[in-house]
């Protein structure tokens, strides 16, 4: 009889130890530690407006051509603008060229419901206008969805891309929209101090602000949610194959719409709040390199991740409001002249540098990993 052999144990080799990554440590935290570091940063955000207060890094930080309150606004709609894009094209998987136009929406629908020259004449509060807005926003997003379901790439881009156009000519040229005209008397927020002193006024943009961080944070915690559902995966799906994807079970018409629509509700929800400032609307502001603005700002931070979002954002409106009032030394002119030059310069950089964008998901930064291991030579 043959008697059977024991098969010779194979060594694994010693499993390396894993290096330390900022990703995961604050996970790994008990929920009272995690809770104070939540309510601590919250709290340094709400007291930014004071930062010029604070000796030696104050002044390095805060703007000089515009007022730091008014500049931290501007960077509060421009982060919820920046959250909206990435669900379209981060989470989606599509480009949108066109995002300035749900902006648009969102701003002269409250300047419709509201402005004294509005051909409607209604007079509503601001606050009553907002619930509207957003409703309209995210029907021109199914609007502008439905007939591109089946484009891709640079199709869909030049779609978005006429959206945004028809958008802009319409209100140039309509007589309802006023052109460069505008419309005057925007209200602003409701509030009043205990000596009836409005809380919204013109001389102070620190309640906007406030008003602002509120809003994003509250958009941030919803969209979260939202990609940790079964709608957010479903968007991965859709990003990653939509051809697997849809032989797989998913609905990929049905959520291709859910990304415009909730995209759009974010952007028009940013024009509702641009509108609420300002107190006067007109067509100068919805160009095309507005657009253009916000997606190098979703994808300088990082495609497809809520905190890339809101740093790309973040930056694309501060470093033009810090070059404000910022003398070049060899020609002596204006830096923020040259404000476009320099982002163009950064984003190419980044993106030679720092593909992933300077907060990657990490499901993208792993897809770079793994394409540039193909791609090099053996």
């Amino acid at each position: 009889m043959t008697t059977l052999q024991e098969p010779t144990p194979v060594e694994t080799p010693p499993r390396k130890a894993r290096s330390f990554q900022l990703r995961g440590w604050f996970s790994q935290l008990p929920w009272p530690a995690r809770l104070v570091i939540i309510l601590a940063v919250l709290a340094c955000g709400y007291l930014l407006p004071y930062l010029g207060d604070v000796p030696v890094i104050g002044p390095q930080i805060i703007t000089q051509g515009i007022d730091w309150p008014s500049a931290l606004f501007n960077m509060s709609y421009y982060v919820l603008l920046a959250v909206g894009l990435n669900v379209v094209v981060g989470f989606a998987g599509m480009l949108d060229l066109g995002y300035v136009g749900f902006f648009a929406v969102g701003t002269y629908t409250v300047a419709l419901l509201c402005s004294s020259d509005s051909v409607l004449h209604t007079g509503w509060p601001w606050l009553a206008a907002v619930p509207i807005a957003i409703a309209v926003a995210m029907v021109s997003g199914l609007i502008l969805g439905w007939p591109t379901l089946r484009l891709r790439g640079d199709y869909l881009a030049i779609v978005t891309l006429g959206f945004a156009e028809i958008i802009r000519i319409t209100a140039d040229s309509a007589n309802f929209l006023r052109g460069n005209r505008g419309f005057t008397d925007v209200p602003h927020p409701p509030g009043s101090h205990s000596d009836g002193s409005p809380i919204f006024g013109v001389v102070d943009a620190t309640p906007y602000f406030w008003l602002g961080l509120t809003v994003v944070i509250i958009a941030v915690l919803a969209l979260r949610n939202l990609d940790r559902s079964r709608v957010g995966r479903s968007w991965l799906a859709i990003r990653e194959d939509e051809e697997a994807a849809e032989l797989m079970g998913v609905r990929t018409i049905k959520y291709k719409l859910w990304a415009f629509a909730i995209g759009a509700a974010v952007g028009g929800l940013g024009g509702v709040m641009f509108a609420g400032e300002q107190g006067f609307v007109n067509s100068a502001t919805f160009v095309l390199q507005f657009s253009i603005l916000v997606l190098g700002g979703v994808v300088m931070g990082g495609s497809g991740n809520i905190p890339g979002a809101i740093l790309g954002g973040a930056l694309i409106s501060y470093i033009p409001d810090r070059l404000r009032g910022i003398n070049d030394p060899i020609f002596h002119t204006d830096l923020y002249q040259f404000r476009f030059l320099l982002f163009g310069l950064a984003i190419i950089i980044i993106m030679i540098f720092r593909p992933q964008g300077l907060i990657p998901s990490r499901r993208r930064s792993m897809e770079l990993k793994d394409r540039a291991k193909e791609v090099a030579p053996q």
